[in-house]
C-alpha cells in the first residue's frame, strides 16, 4: 500500500512528473466531493452566492495561482535576491517546493484562507471586503514576480486567444459569469497550446502538460490547438446548459464559479509561467 502511494502521489509531486490517471481520478473525487460540502456549509451558514461573494473568490484564485508561480520561480531559481524583500522571501523557506505550496496542496492552502475570510465577513456582514482582501495577497505575489517578468509580449496572444472567446461569449449571453466561464477556459486551452507549441520551441525552455486528458489529446494531434478550442467548445455548452437549468441564481452562480476556476487557476498559472520564464 505504502509503495502504491509512493509510486501514484508522492513521487509525482516530488519528481515533478505531472498527474497520472490514479492520482487524477483521486483528486478529481475529491473536489466533487468537496464542491459539493462547501455547497452545503454555504446554505447552512446562510452565505448568499452574490457579486460580493463572487468576485471576491476569484481574487484568491488571482492570488493562489500567482503564489504557486513565486514558488515555481523560487524551485527554478530565476526568483533571486534582488531586493531585501526577495531576501527574506528566499531566506524564509516558505515556498521552497512542496506539498503545501504545489497542487493539491496550494488548492487547499488558499481554500483555507478564503473561508476563514468568508466566514470573518459574514459574520459582521461585510462580504463587499471579500475581494479586497483577495486582491492585496495577488498584489504582494505578482509585485514578487514583477521583476523576472520578462516576457511579457507573449502574454498578448494568449490574452487575446481568451479575450475574443470571452468577447463573442457575452455577445450571446449577455451575461458576464457565463462568459467568465468561456474566457477562464480560454484561457487555460490558450496558455497550454501557445506556451507548448510555439513559446517553448522560440525560446528553448522547456515546459510539458501535466494534466493526462489534455496531454493525451495534445500528443494524439501533435499540437495543442486543438485543445484549446475543445476547451471553448465545452464551456460555451456548459455555460448554456446552467443557464437554462431551473436552478437559483445562488446556484447557477456556484456551479458558474467552478467552471471558471478550474480554468482560470492553471491557465494563470501557466501564463505568469511564460512570462517569468520559469
Amino acid at each position: 500500500m505504502s509503495d502504491f502511494i509512493t509510486d501514484f502521489f508522492i513521487n509525482p509531486i516530488a519528481e515533478r512528473t505531472g498527474y497520472n490517471i490514479i492520482n487524477t481520478l483521486f483528486y478529481a473525487s475529491l473536489a466533487i466531493i468537496a464542491v459539493y460540502l462547501l455547497w452545503l456549509l454555504f446554505q447552512k451558514s446562510k452565505i448568499r452566492i452574490d457579486n460580493d461573494f463572487f468576485y471576491g473568490v476569484l481574487t484568491f484564485v488571482l492570488f493562489g495561482s500567482t503564489a504557486r508561480v513565486v514558488t515555481d520561480a523560487v524551485d527554478a531559481g530565476t526568483l533571486t535576491a534582488v531586493t531585501p524583500l526577495h531576501k527574506l522571501i528566499l531566506d524564509s523557506g516558505f515556498y521552497q517546493y512542496g506539498f503545501i505550496t504545489v497542487t493539491p496542496g496550494i488548492y487547499v492552502v488558499v481554500a483555507a484562507i478564503l473561508l476563514f475570510c468568508v466566514a470573518i465577513l459574514n459574520h459582521f456582514k461585510k462580504m463587499q471586503y471579500l475581494k479586497y482582501i483577495g486582491l492585496s495577497l495577488f498584489a504582494f505575489h505578482f509585485i514578487l514576480l514583477l521583476p523576472f517578468m520578462q516576457y511579457w509580449m507573449h502574454a498578448i496572444p494568449v490574452l487575446l486567444m481568451a479575450a475574443i472567446p470571452f468577447a463573442i461569449a457575452y455577445y450571446f449571453f449577455r451575461n458576464v459569469p457565463s462568459s467568465l466561464v468561456v474566457g477562464a477556459q480560454a484561457l487555460d486551452g490558450a496558455a497550454t497550446f501557445y506556451i507548448i507549441d510555439i513559446f517553448s520551441p522560440l525560446t528553448g525552455i522547456q515546459y510539458f502538460e501535466q494534466h493526462v486528458i489534455s496531454r493525451a489529446v495534445g500528443e494524439f494531434m501533435d499540437t495543442y490547438l486543438l485543445f484549446y478550442l475543445i476547451k471553448i467548445a465545452i464551456a460555451f455548452a456548459a455555460a448554456y446548459f446552467v443557464g437554462k437549468e431551473k436552478l437559483s441564481e445562488d446556484e447557477k452562480r456556484y456551479i458558474l464559479l467552478i467552471f471558471i476556476i478550474i480554468g482560470l487557476a492553471p491557465g494563470l498559472r501557466d501564463l505568469l509561467r511564460m512570462v517569468a520564464g520559469t
